[in-house]
């Protein structure tokens, strides 16, 4: 075997010709014989290269709509024939099989299909049969055969020929390692749109992720843990292709952190402006205004302890105004739809910030799931698109709550909702005053949440909590009464939680006591 292998015959069908100009002169000018098929020959031909059709070749020619037009021994003997073993080379003699040294295909363009909302019909004929035939065929035996998949490898290639006038083995595992990867991808995705989309199946027996490298990050969590960034096929929008404007390179801790506030920003998506503010995946504040300005102050009065070097994410254009008062302090992600002139200009100066432009926000009830790695496994679920409307809500103490309290209750609620548990939330006015997350009981959450609201109270020369008059809801139901009698101390009047309790009479007992308003929701919200 040589050093750099000769390309003696090449065989090309392309879907996507991009690239093809240079790499076919630079195959024909170190010699290869050029066979294609329909649409690539003609380009080929037009682009002033001689060319053998397929059809010439296996003797037969293209039938059934182009179906079946590769799916020939002349074919995929040519390909998978062992140059130095004597019965495959008998056979390629007897059988008049000359070999092919390079297979340049790229697939049907499946997903691209599926995304344009075109008919079943059309998506099972983009449903490519020869070309990963060819591609797997070529790549089992790359030791003979180059497999040319991407066209961001032709470059690489034309240096190759160009420098030694052939490709090394190593270099053709490496495209063909690309090339069985490209193949296990097409065929998740169409696995993929089966259950899913024609079939309606949530969870089906088996299932693939087709998912490309969009980036290696710096490290992971922690500096001695590696990580990359991968992109879904067929999906769009969200933080992982959310523009970049400014700032350096995203880490592994700033994308999970802006996704968790896109996630809870999602849920405001249709509300007055509003701001959220994440630390390590937790909101530590988040407010509505009648303006972006507004609700920062707000959400930033909350915990502006936890807020330095956190995540912000705005549910409207970013303002300039708002820009200029969130680089106050020292923030590292800015998340907006979108943001304009002022705003950019505010954040220029502070280079290491990074502003994420993600276009529209999406619907908080859109369907999807989540997937959680545990030790030899993975865990899928629907992911929590659960809302609480008014009409849901049921009042079990002998109190009605006001209207306002009722406002507060479901703000609350809806924050609630993408704090870790255990979780507890203090809201009034339209804006977080307390925060509880993680806790192991949810009494200590409820009084971490006070110890927070009494501090921002001293900070800003409050003369009481914000957590004063305030509702509170809890993630899960109170198991005893002791974490409802800690919101009771920190001055809460309304409370919302699922309920659900074998003690609900024992805890109803104690806020009809305090005089508080309770409602319960039947639902619970566990992040955990």
């Amino acid at each position: 075997m040589k050093e750099h292998q000769p390309i003696r015959r090449a065989l090309i069908s392309l879907s996507d010709k991009e690239g093809l100009e240079p790499l076919a002169e630079a195959l024909v000018r170190h010699g290869a014989e050029l066979v294609s098929t329909g649409g690539t020959a003609k380009r080929l031909r037009e682009l002033g290269h001689e060319v053998r059709d397929v059809s010439d070749l296996t003797g037969f020619p293209e039938m059934m709509d182009g179906r079946v037009k590769t799916l020939h021994p002349k074919v995929h003997g040519a390909i998978l024939g062992v140059r130095d073993n004597p019965d495959h080379v008998a056979a390629m003699e007897e059988h008049g099989i000359a070999p092919i040294d390079m297979v340049v295909v790229n697939l049907y363009p499946f997903e691209e299909t599926v995304a344009s909302g075109a008919d079943r019909a059309t998506i099972i004929e983009n449903i490519d049969i020869g070309g990963p035939s060819m591609v797997r065929s070529a790549a089992k035996n790359h030791g003979d055969v180059a497999i040319l998949t991407d066209p961001a490898d032709y470059d690489a290639v034309i240096g190759e020929l160009d420098g030694h006038g052939g490709l090394t083995l190593e270099f053709r595992r490496m495209l063909a390692a690309k090339a069985f990867a490209l193949t296990a991808s097409y065929d998740a995705a169409i696995s993929g749109w089966f259950a899913f989309a024609d079939q309606g199946e949530a969870y089906p027996e088996r299932r693939s992720l087709a998912a490309v490298k969009a980036s290696e990050l710096r490290y992971g969590e922690n500096p001695h843990q590696k990580a990359a960034l991968y992109l879904p096929q067929a999906v769009v929008g969200g933080i992982a292709r959310a523009e970049q404007v400014q700032g350096k390179e995203l880490s592994y801790n700033n994308l999970n952190d802006a996704d968790a506030a896109f996630d809870l920003l999602s849920e405001f998506r249709d509300g007055p402006p509003t701001v959220v503010i994440v630390k390590h995946a937790n909101p530590c504040g988040v407010a509505s205004g009648e303006t972006l300005e507004e609700a920062w102050q707000s959400a930033l009065a909350c915990d502006s302890v936890s807020a330095f070097g956190g995540i912000v994410a705005v549910n409207r254009t970013l303002d300039g105004a708002t820009a200029r008062a969130i680089t106050q302090i020292f923030t590292e992600v800015v998340v907006a739809p979108d943001a304009d002139d002022d705003a950019k200009a505010a954040f220029a100066a502070k280079k290491n910030l990074r502003l994420l432009l993600t276009g529209p926000i999406p619907d908080p009830r859109r369907p999807g799931q989540t997937v959680k790695p545990i030790a030899g496994g993975l865990l899928y679920q629907d992911r929590d698109n659960a809302m609480v409307r008014r009409e849901d809500l049921k009042v079990v103490t002998k109190r009605e709550p006001t209207e306002q309290e009722v406002a507060d209750c479901l703000f609350a609620w809806t924050v609630a909702k993408h704090v870790k548990s255990n979780a507890i939330v203090y809201a009034k006015d339209g804006a977080t005053a307390g925060i509880g997350a993680g806790q192991m009981n949810r009494r200590d959450s409820a009084r971490i949440a006070a110890i927070k609201a009494r501090e921002a109270a001293e900070t800003y020369g409050w003369d009481e909590p914000r957590t004063v008059g305030s509702a509170v809801a809890s993630d899960a139901f109170f198991p005893f009464a002791d974490g409802l009698l800690a919101a009771v101390d920190a001055g809460a009047t309304a409370v919302i939680q699922p309920g659900g309790s074998i003690r609900d009479d024992e805890v109803i007992a104690a806020a009809d006591e305090a005089g508080l308003a309770m409602l319960f929701t039947g639902m619970r919200h566990f992040r955990h």
